[in-house]
């Protein structure tokens, strides 16, 4: 199972390396930002499974990143736990209604943010750590390492089984092939990025047959993603 990814988007190194160490620890795979106007370059390149956001940024304010994320559609669901000195009720009360799933007073423990964090990633993507994932006759079983379409058992690689599941985890999210390399074949990949069209190729080969509806989308000049609408066949 590829591991959640986090992006921590704080100003406070300190903080961050406290952060990222906890984080790690847990099993995340971290990116972080110190300007809110570059975290927003690198959210347009490849999306994490949570954003830890701090209000006050450089650059562009986390509660203006926060906004401008709820108005694009590929960010409209992202989570969100904004980070913040502002503890009066109605900066809560303006923050979580910019758009933040969770809201943190600093100074916090970090034990109760990675209980907020394992809370939210439950309720958001309860996909991450169900056994069996199925998606209309699709289904991917990471116990046993099966997968079968129908009643037909398919046989798919590893590398070809990660993509797929990677995908199918977050169906209609749209992954450049940069981000694929690193949460399939891991951050420290020398790999070419076209490696990946020749591994999609095959897992498209493994998974459909003549006339078949292809649940892997292309989006040109993008990456891949899992098309949703597989579900409503």
């Amino acid at each position: 199972m590829s591991q959640p990814s986090i992006m921590i988007v704080e100003d406070e190194e300190p903080l961050t390396l406290l952060l990222r160490y906890n984080l790690e620890a847990e099993g995340y795979q971290v990116s972080t930002a110190a300007r809110g106007d570059d975290a927003d370059l690198m959210l347009r390149e490849s999306l994490p499974d949570l954003l830890l956001l701090d209000w006050m940024l450089p650059g562009l304010s986390g509660i203006e990143l926060c906004r401008r994320l709820r108005q694009r559609d590929e960010t409209r669901e992202l989570p969100i736990i904004l980070l913040t000195a502002r503890g009066e009720e109605s900066e809560r009360v303006r923050g979580l209604s910019t758009g933040a799933d969770d809201y943190i007073v600093k100074p916090f423990s970090v034990p109760e943010l990675l209980a907020r964090v394992k809370a939210l990633m439950r309720r958001s993507a309860p996909t991450r750590v169900a056994s069996l994932l199925e998606i209309g006759e699709l289904s991917l079983n990471r116990e046993t390492h099966r997968v079968k379409r129908g009643s037909r058992d398919l046989h798919l690689g590893p590398t070809e089984f990660r993509i797929l599941e990677f995908l199918m985890e977050r169906p209609g999210r749209v992954f450049s092939r940069a981000h694929l390399l690193d949460s399939v074949w891991g951050m420290d990949s020398d790999i070419d990025e076209r490696t990946v069209d020749v591994h999609v190729g095959r897992l498209r080969k493994a998974i459909n047959r003549p006339r078949e509806k292809d649940p892997i989308r292309t989006v040109r000049g993008t990456g891949y993603s899992f098309d949703e609408s597989f579900a409503r066949r």
